[in-house]
Parts: structure tokens; sequence; C-alpha cells
């Protein structure tokens, strides 16, 4: 563009020259005319031409020292008013072609209509770039946002079309980059969505959706966005794994339904008995004192299970006060099978305690360490028949103290060893609930090791026994790790 104009400006003073010039040469041969005319003789004809020639000359250089001067003048002001400002405009032009700053704001001091286009286009150029600068950040924190965001998001355009997805959204519904479009990943899912009707219908559509992918619940929410002319442009589709709630659901349901059912139990079995004695005034004795016998074992039994129910929700609510101290883990093992002899020898069970020497001592919750080994030594001597074997270890070994309580009672099944934590799990319901149990015992002996940094493994065969290994931080080790 300022080629042409500098190409127009020489032709305009081309054809300026070319005019006075030739309006010059007219009037030459118009005297040149009016001479021959009036002339009489050769030589006044001679003189009038010579006296002519030297006007013309004359003539000649005052036209071109005032065409020069003209064009000197006009070609200082064009430089000046148009060229110099075209120059700064196009130099701004490239510079925000190429996206690099422009400074030549105030350069000029008498500014014209140019200077000031100028001016307004480097003030319309900086505002342009804050405000692509200011839009490129917004964009990064999003697109950071979106990256690392648990859920997924995908997003498709109008064609429906992937125009955007995040690698939440690529591992929950294991994408490996095939997909292109909506029906590519929802046409997998037994879901009933329609990307029509979710942009154009959105208020008649149901925009919420549960579908099970593999092993994991994912709840779906569908939403239309609009362009700047609100016209539907695409959907947007959020993503949470809800599998972990629907498993916590399902458990509290479970445990609900367990509680109901244990608590049920035994007191049906109370109402049985005392209805049967109220109405039987003619009950004998020993008919009676069995009954009553009963009674009293289902309501111990009650009482057990509110008991551990009890324990367990202040474990959970973090109530249960917990004072770590010092003690010799061998000195309390051996007190705990001694209080438990009277029921091994019941059984004419064979069982024999080992404590290997130089034991460190633990610091822990004595308190919640004796239960621990309470339930398992009840355990073993409960599931292990008459006149089985029952041995138990305590030692030291890779900075833990351990205690090791092995039984060749009926053990656990493989496929049940992951869930013996589980609250209200039991491998034989009917034979535990026989002999007692609350099925929440392991449980809350989980909750306590967790809370004294130890640890608890089992090890079993249906058949031929059960080993229980607890390990717990010994106090050297403690005291390494605090220094």
């Amino acid at each position: 563009m300022l080629k042409s104009i500098q190409i127009k400006i020489v032709l305009i003073f081309m054809i300026l020259g070319i005019l006075m010039l030739g309006i010059q040469g007219i009037l030459f041969m118009n005297n040149l005319q009016l001479i021959a005319q009036n002339a009489t003789g050769y030589n006044e004809v001679q003189d009038m031409v010579v006296k002519e020639a030297m006007q013309a000359r004359n003539l000649t250089i005052v036209l071109t020292v005032i065409f020069i001067l003209i064009s000197t003048v006009v070609v200082a002001f064009l430089i000046k008013a148009i060229i110099n400002p075209m120059n700064r405009l196009t130099k701004s032009a490239e510079k925000v072609a190429k996206n690099k700053k422009t400074n030549t704001l105030g350069e000029a001091k008498n500014k014209s209509e140019v200077d000031e286009l100028t001016e307004a286009f480097e003030m319309m150029d900086n505002e342009l770039n804050e405000n692509l600068n200011e839009v490129t950040r917004q964009k990064k924190q999003i697109e950071t946002i979106l990256l690392h965001m648990n859920d997924g998001i995908l997003a498709f355009n109008i064609k429906g079309d992937i125009i955007h997805k995040n690698r939440a959204a690529e591992k929950l519904f294991t994408l490996n980059g095939d997909e292109k479009n909506f029906d590519d990943i929802f046409g997998k899912i037994d879901v009933d969505v329609n990307l029509e009707k979710i942009i154009y219908l959105e208020d008649w559509t149901t925009t919420q959706a549960k579908v099970v992918v593999g092993e994991k619940t994912l709840n779906l929410f569908f939403a239309a966005f609009k362009d700047e002319a609100e016209r539907p442009s695409g959907a947007v589709v959020v993503i949470q794994d809800i599998t972990e709630h629907v498993a916590l659901d399902t458990m509290r349901t479970e445990f609900v339904a367990d509680v109901s059912h244990e608590l049920k139990t035994p007191i049906t079995s109370i109402m049985g008995y005392a209805d049967t004695l109220i109405e039987d005034e003619d009950c004998d004795i020993e008919t009676r004192k069995k009954f009553l016998n009963r009674i009293s074992s289902q309501a111990q039994r009650m009482a057990n299970l509110v008991s551990d129910l009890l324990t367990l929700s202040r474990y959970d609510a973090d109530m249960v006060p917990s004072t770590m101290e010092e003690f010799d883990l061998g000195e309390l093992v051996k007190s705990t099978y001694d209080s438990l002899s009277f029921e091994i020898e019941k059984k004419n069970q064979k069982a024999e305690c080992y404590v290997t020497a130089d034991v460190p001592h633990v610091i822990a919750d004595k308190t919640g360490i004796e239960r621990v080994v309470t339930n398992i030594l009840t355990n073993a001597i409960k599931y292990t028949p008459d006149e089985g074997e029952i041995k138990i270890y305590v030692g030291f070994v890779y900075n833990d103290a351990y205690i090791k309580v092995i039984d060749n009672g009926i053990g656990i099944p493989e496929e049940d060893l992951q869930k013996v934590f589980e609250r209200f799990y039991r491998v034989d319901k009917a034979r535990t609930r026989e002999m007692g149990g609350t099925g929440l015992g392991l449980s809350i002996a989980k909750e306590i090791l967790d809370r004294n940094n130890g640890k608890i493994d089992i090890k079993s065969k249906l058949g031929e026994g059960t080993e229980v290994v607890i390990r717990i931080p010994a106090k050297k080790q403690i005291e390494k790790k605090d220094v």
C-alpha cells in the first residue's frame, strides 16, 4: 500500500511537470506565430526570435525553480504527514503480526490524523495483547485445573466430535485414543443418552446417568454450552467415580441389616423363653432353670454385641483415649495366656507359649494391645477342636516385636482371608453365633493395631489350621525414627 502511494505521488508530479512544460511550449509557439504575423524584415524577425527565446529560457528557469520548490515543499509535507506515519503504522503492523510489542507512541510532537490513527492502532494493539495474555493465562489455568481434576471432563462440538478430554476421563473410560466422537465413547456403554437431545432439548432431557464400566461405578452429568450468540455449540460431560461411595452405601446397608439380624435373633430367643415361662406356670425347676440360662446367655450375647459396636463407633469417631506407654510384650502375652488357661483346659487342648530372649520393649496402648492379644487367643481356642494344639511365640525381627499364634483348628478358606477384617464377616455364620462370636473382634483388633502403627497378617488353610502374626514397632526402632 505504501509503495503504491509513493508511485502515485511521483506520477502526479511528473504529470504536473509535463503540464507546466506543455503550457510553456504552447505559449512559446503562440508567440512565434505572432512574431511571424507582425514581423516586416529578416533582421527584425531574428531579433524578436532571440528576444522571445531569452524570455522562454528565463520563464523555463523560473518555472523549473518554482516546480522544484513546490515539489520540495510538497514532498517534505508528504514525508512528514503521510509517509513517516505510514512507515510507523507499517512497522507496528509488522510487529503485531510477529507478536512483538509496539513502542512508538509519543514519538511525533505535532500529530496528524495519520499519527492519531497510528497511535490508536498501537493502543488497540497493546490492549489486544493484554487481553490475549489474560485469555492465555486463564486458558492455561483452566487446562491445568482440568488436567489434574479427579473428575473426568469430555467436551464435544455440535457435530459430536471430541474437542477436549482430560486424563481422568481417559482413565475412567479406559480410552485408547481411537475414539473420535460422542458415539465412539457412549455407544459402548449401556446408557440412554443422545447428543442432539442434550444440546437442543436440554430442559426436557435427563442430564444425569449412572453407569458401570468394568469394576467402576460412574456418575455422568451432561450439559450443553452455547456460543456468544447464545446458540447451541456443543456439550460437556462430567464423569465422577462413585465406586467408593457405592461400596460405602452397600457396606452401610449391610451393616444395618447385620446389626438388625444379630439383635433380632437373641431378642426373639429371649422373648420366646420368657413367654414360655410366663404361660407355663407348672414348668418344673430344671426346665425353668434351663430357660433362664438361655435367656441369660442371649442377653450376654446382645451385651457383647452392643459393647463391640460402641467400641468400633468410638474408634471411628476417634473418641477412644490412647495412653502410650512402654511395656514388655512377652509379659503381656504370658499374662493373657494364663488368664485363658481355664478355657484351654476345659477343651483339653495342648497350648504352649514361647518368648525368645532379648525382645525389646514396645511403646503402645497397652490396654488396646492386650485386647488384641485376648481376641486372637480366644479365637484360636474357640475354633480349635478339643485336644487340638495351639502354639504362641513372642519374638523380635526386622525392628518389630511380633506375636505369632498357630493352631490346627478348622481354618479359613483362602477366598475368605481378605474379608475376615470386615465387620460382621464370618466364615461359618451359624457356628460362630453358636460359639458366641459377634463378627467384630478382628475388625476391632485391626483398628487398634492401625492406631499403634502395628500390622496383622493371617495365613490359613481350610481344615488345617490358622497362623496369625501381629507386628508392633519395638522401642529401639521408634527411638531411631524420633532421632
